[in-house]
């Protein structure tokens, strides 16, 4: 039976459900990439364009649960075109790496809050959720499987994508009954340049409302931020921030990350949790490698212009983003029509920055002690 797993979120008293467990049928492919090209691809693998040779899939449907867990060779989805994804957008996603420690093994950096969050994410969107023991074993069988794929290179990892659509074939405005778990994962390097980023103040736009979908990861979310991202692109930023949508005010998160910021009194502010901003794992753990270094973060509103003001008086020393993509990334200006705010020199990384980012990747490499039990050791 599926047990339960350390939660970043509260689930309420259904989530106590469980699923006799279904062994993974492997089913391997017979043109496997050639060792000599995988080599070559995890040389400098691009984000997001080079792909393993399997995927994991599970089916789910209202009178068998969920059921025929398997790995097969990836290959293309044949859906019915009435699938209700195509039509009402169930459909959910998480992020998250595995990484090649320094003694060779290969691990995945806290996969459970990963089945947490999907899991939450599920319950919001109206879909049926996947036990989180399940959603952990489906992409310890996948990586083990393409374990050849896990980069050893300096900020490299193998990216890995589980999802979850909707397949039942009906038109029709109500949670469908039909479900497809499917994980697959690819290479990747980076994903930004080294040094900081440049970020462009929507004001414009907004990603998220009370009450809306803001604290699911439903590709809606990152569909409506789209625009304002290409917005941001045209003004010469690498990403997009978000304002609070009811006073257009205050920070919320960016295209895809979630955002911290330094003060000269040495403390880290960050906007609050509270339904409109995603729960990042990523922000999660760097509140904790914080703590374990002294360092006070504080969960508070940041007003956008108190901001701009804290930046040209030194109030504000650094910001960075943090995402399981791009891990922290620090951010050399924010933008917007009225001006910019700098922090530093616009260009070097702040020290703040730079000990947080080094402690994480420690942890995630295998290359410091794991005392808060972050680890999941596959091969």
């Amino acid at each position: 039976m599926y047990g339960r797993v350390r939660s970043l979120f509260l689930r309420p008293e259904s989530s106590e459900d469980v699923f006799p467990m279904t062994p993974f049928i492997i089913e391997k492919t017979e043109t496997p990439t050639d060792p000599v090209k995988r080599t070559e691809l995890l040389a400098n693998p691009a984000f997001g364009r080079v792909f393993t040779d399997h995927m994991a899939l599970i089916s789910y449907s209202a009178d068998k649960g969920w059921h025929d867990a398997k790995i097969t060779p990836r290959r293309p989805l044949s859906i019915d075109p009435a699938s209700t994804v195509l039509h009402y957008g169930q459909e959910i996603f998480e992020g998250m790496k595995a990484y090649r420690e320094k003694d060779g093994h290969v691990a995945t950096f806290r996969p459970e809050a990963n089945a947490s969050r999907f899991a939450a994410s599920a319950r919001r969107m109206g879909m049926a959720e996947l036990p989180e023991d399940l959603f952990v074993q489906a992409v310890d069988e996948l990586v083990r499987v393409d374990q050849d794929w896990v980069p050893s290179g300096e900020g490299q990892s193998l990216y890995l994508r589980p999802f979850m659509i909707s397949n039942e074939v009906f038109l029709g405005v109500k949670p469908a009954t039909e479900y497809l778990f499917i994980v697959i994962a690819c290479p990747v390097g980076a994903y930004f340049s080294s040094g900081c980023v440049s970020v462009w103040v929507s004001e414009h736009y907004t990603r998220a409302a009370i009450g809306g979908t803001g604290e699911a990861k439903c590709g809606g979310n990152y569909a409506g931020s789209l625009i304002a991202q290409a917005e941001a692109k045209d003004k010469g930023c690498d990403q997009v921030l978000f304002l609070d949508a009811r006073e257009r005010r205050f920070v919320e998160e960016m295209g895809g990350m979630n955002v911290m910021f330094v003060r000269k009194d040495g403390k880290i502010v960050t906007p609050p949790l509270g339904g409109t901003i995603l729960r990042g794992i990523t922000r999660n753990s760097l509140i904790q490698l914080a703590a374990d270094q002294g360092i006070e973060v504080v969960e508070e509103p940041v007003d956008i212009d108190e901001l701009f003001s804290g930046a040209a008086s030194g109030k504000y020393t650094e910001a960075f983003a943090c995402g399981t993509a791009a891990v922290l990334s620090p951010i050399g200006k924010f933008m917007r029509p009225t001006g910019e705010a700098v922090f530093g020199d616009g260009k070097t990384p702040g020290p703040v920055s730079q000990q947080l980012k080094k402690a994480l990747t420690d942890v995630q490499g295998g290359r410091t002690n794991d005392v808060h039990g972050w680890i999941h050791r596959i091969s």
